[in-house]
C-alpha cells in the first residue's frame, strides 16, 4: 500500500470512530503534513482519496470537511477490500488506442514479438489438419472441442503432476473467452468479485460489463496476493468468485508461493467460493519447472484453471481452454449459447503441431529469450531511469512492474510518451479505484534492439519533465489570514 493510501486509512479510521465529527474541518495540508511527516503530494492524494471515498467534501476557499453519513460511510467503505461498481473501460481504450500506431515502440503492449513464435511450423500442422478434417468434425468438435486437442491439453497437466479429466476441459476462443465464460457460470449482475489491485484490466472489463461489483484485494510485487486482505474480504462480503493470477501475475510479475496458493484454495473452500484461475505465463518460467497453479491443490472441483496458447505459440489461433471442476457442464452450455464454438481447423491444426511439432523445444527457446530481454531491460532501467524507481524482478512472463517516484503522474508520463513514440502502460488501468498513479508497467518481451534501447532512454528523459509530476498544491492555510477561509484546490 502506498503513503497516501495508508494515510487515507488512517484518517478514515478517526472519523469512523467519531474523532473528527460531521461537518468538522479536517486538518490543513500543513498540519496533516508535519503531524505524519509526509509530503505535501502525499497528503494532498490522501484528501483525494478520502473525497473519492465519499467521506470528505471540499469547500471552496475553505479546506475539507467531514461529510455528512460519513461515520456510516467509513464503517463501510475504509477498509482496503472495499465493493464497488467499476468504470474502467473508457480509460482502458483511451491508453490501448493511443498505442496502437506500428510506429510507436511496444514497452506498453500486452503481447510478445510475433518473432518469439513458429509460424511456419504452425501453418504446416494447420495445412495437414484442414487437409484431413473430417466433415462431421463440425459437429463432434462443438464444445468441449476436438477431442485429440483437449488429450494434448490433459496431458500437460499430466506434466505437471495433475490428474486433470478430459471431460472437464472446454475449448475456448483464447483465454479471455475462458475466463469470461467462468464468470459468467458463477455470478449475477450486483454479485461481488475479488479482483487482483492492480491486476488484469480485463477482468475489471468484465465486472463492468455484467454488472458486477469489484472488491479489490491488495497484491505486492513480490509476495503476491494478500491473503489476509482476502480472508478478512471474505468475512466482510458476500464474494461469489475470485479472479486471481498465482504465477507471474499481471502486471506485478509476482508469483505465490506454493505454501500461498494451497492456503489459497483451503481458504475459498471454506467459504465455498470458486476460483477462476488466469495462468497464461505459466509456460513462460525462467526457472526449470513450471510452477504448479492452485489447481494442483484443489479437492473440491472449485478451481478453474485458464489458460491458452496466445503467449506462448500462437496469439492470432486464439486457441484458450479451461479445466473447469464442478462447473465445466455450465462452462460448455454458456460457450455453446454465445460464439457456438472456437475454430474448428485450428482446433485440429494446434492437435496437430502438439503431437509432432516440438512445443516443449520451442517453449525453451522462447524461455531463454524471454530470460535475456529481461536481462537487457534491467540493465536499461539502471542506466536510463532515475534512482528512484523500484520494481521486483520477475521469474516469468514478460512484464516488468516499475514504481515511480511519489510525485510522478503516469497518465501525463504516458501522454508524452505516446506523443515520443513510446508506449507504457500506466497504472491506472490495472485498477478499479484508477490507482497506482505514479506506477507503470512495461513489456520486454520483443527483442532488445537500437530503437528499444532509445525508447529507455527517451523515458528517462521524460521522467524529469516538470509535465509528468503531480502539480505542487498550495498549502490551503499558507496565504489565508489568521482565521480567514483558505483556498483548496480541487
Amino acid at each position: 500500500m502506498h503513503r497516501y493510501e495508508t494515510l487515507a486509512h488512517t484518517m478514515a479510521e478517526e472519523i469512523r470512530s467519531g474523532s473528527i465529527p460531521v461537518g468538522a474541518r479536517m486538518p490543513s495540508l500543513r498540519h496533516v503534513i508535519a503531524q505524519h511527516g509526509v509530503s505535501q503530494a502525499t497528503a494532498t492524494r490522501a484528501y483525494y482519496l478520502l473525497e473519492e471515498w465519499g467521506l470528505v467534501r471540499a469547500q471552496e476557499r475553505s479546506g475539507y470537511y467531514v461529510a455528512p453519513g460519513a461515520s456510516v460511510a467509513a464503517v463501510e467503505r475504509t477498509s482496503p477490500v472495499s465493493a464497488g461498481k467499476v468504470d474502467i473501460s473508457d480509460l482502458v481504450f483511451s491508453v490501448l488506442d493511443a498505442a496502437r500506431e506500428p510506429d510507436i515502440v511496444p514497452l506498453g503492449s500486452a503481447f510478445p514479438s510475433p518473432q518469439l513464435f513458429p509460424l511456419e511450423r504452425l501453418a504446416k500442422s494447420l495445412a495437414t489438419a484442414s487437409r484431413n478434417l473430417n466433415p462431421w468434425s463440425t459437429v463432434v468438435d462443438l464444445p468441449p472441442g476436438n477431442e485429440a486437442l483437449r488429450q494434448q491439453i490433459a496431458l500437460r497437466y499430466m506434466g505437471m503432476g495433475i490428474a486433470q479429466p478430459m471431460d472437464e476441459i472446454v475449448v475456448t476462443n483464447g483465454a479471455l473467452e475462458a475466463l469470461n465464460l467462468c464468470l459468467m457460470a458463477v455470478t449475477r449482475p450486483g454479485d461481488c468479485v475479488a479482483v487482483e489491485s492492480p491486476g488484469f484490466y480485463a477482468a475489471l472489463q468484465a465486472i463492468e460489463r455484467l454488472d458486477l461489483r469489484a472488491v479489490p484485494i491488495r497484491v505486492d510485487p513480490v509476495t503476491g496476493l494478500d491473503l489476509d486482505a482476502l480472508a478478512a474480504a471474505l468475512e466482510r462480503h458476500p464474494i461469489r468468485a475470485c479472479w486471481f493470477m498465482t504465477n507471474f501475475q499481471n502486471p506485478t510479475g509476482a508469483t505465490l508461493s506454493v505454501e500461498k496458493k494451497r492456503a489459497l484454495v483451503e481458504l475459498l473452500a471454506r467459504h465455498e467460493v470458486p476460483l477462476i484461475e488466469d495462468d497464461v505465463y505459466g509456460e513462460l518460467h525462467f526457472e526449470s519447472d513450471y510452477p504448479l497453479p492452485a489447481l494442483a491443490f484443489d479437492t473440491h472441483g472449485l478451481v478453474m484453471h485458464c489458460s491458452s496458447f496466445s503467449k506462448t505459440l500462437a496469439p492470432g489461433y486464439r486457441i484458450g481452454w479451461t479445466a473447469a471442476g464442478r462447473y465445466a457442464q455450465k462452462v460448455q452450455r454458456l460457450k455453446l449459447m454465445s460464439t457456438l464454438s472456437a475454430s474448428i481447423p485450428v482446433q485440429a491444426g494446434m492437435a496437430d503441431y502438439l503431437q509432432h511439432g516440438s512445443y516443449d523445444r520451442h517453449l525453451r527457446k522462447v524461455r531463454a529469450a524471454l530470460r535475456a530481454q529481461l536481462g537487457d531491460m534491467e540493465r536499461a532501467i539502471r542506466r536510463w531511469l532515475p534512482r528512484g524507481v523500484r520494481y521486483a524482478r520477475p521469474g516469468g512472463g514478460y512484464f516488468v512492474w516499475l514504481e515511480l517516484p511519489e510525485a510522478i503522474d503516469a497518465m501525463a508520463l504516458h501522454r508524452l510518451a505516446i506523443a515520443s513514440g513510446v508506449s507504457l502502460a500506466p497504472g491506472p488501468i490495472f485498477s478499479p479505484e484508477h490507482g497506482f498513479r505514479n506506477c507503470i508497467r512495461l513489456n520486454f518481451g520483443h527483442p532488445w534492439s537500437e530503437s528499444v534501447e532509445a525508447a529507455m532512454r527517451t523515458l528517462g528523459k521524460l521522467l524529469a519533465d516538470p509535465a509528468v509530476r503531480v502539480p505542487p498544491q498550495p498549502d490551503p492555510d499558507a496565504d489565508a489570514d489568521p482565521g480567514s477561509a483558505a483556498n483548496v484546490v480541487r
